[in-house]
């Protein structure tokens, strides 16, 4: 192998390796959430007022963030649950694409203006996803 490709192989390695604590510590952070808070308690936090909810179900969704397979049997128990459609799509939405817990990650990797960027236009899509997918299932 010539040396330039040895070199560029061992940079994204040396780069995981460093920031492994970042991430140990990321997924260290989301199971302590996980784990002391319950779902039966965040459902009796919507009201059924669309704003409100979208608003709430895509804070929430930041916040506890997880991967899309997770998030069918999530959005199925709120649903369950009498929790509206709004805020059910915006927590999916928001469960998915945000995840304040894994900022510090994203930081090292992209830095400070991408970071911020991204996460709050993902907070901000995940709220109009939430009403526009909301108003039209209620008119299908």
């Amino acid at each position: 192998m010539k040396k330039e490709t040895k070199k560029k192989l061992i940079m994204p390695l040396k780069n995981i390796l460093n920031n492994l604590p970042i991430m140990l510590s990321v997924i260290l952070i989301l199971g302590i959430i996980k784990n002391f808070i319950k779902f039966e308690n965040v459902s009796k936090l919507f009201t059924g007022n669309i704003i409100y909810d979208t608003f709430l179900g895509s804070i929430v969704g930041s916040i506890m963030a997880g991967n899309s397979i997770n998030s069918y049997i999530i959005g199925t128990e709120m649903l369950t649950a009498k929790v509206s459609l709004y805020a059910v799509i915006a927590f999916l939405a928001s469960w998915v694409t945000v995840g304040f817990v894994q900022i510090p990650v994203e930081l090292s990797y992209f830095g400070k203006k991408f970071t911020f960027i991204r996460n709050v236009l993902s907070v901000f899509l995940s709220m109009l996803t939430g009403i526009i997918v909301g108003i039209l299932m209620g008119v299908l």
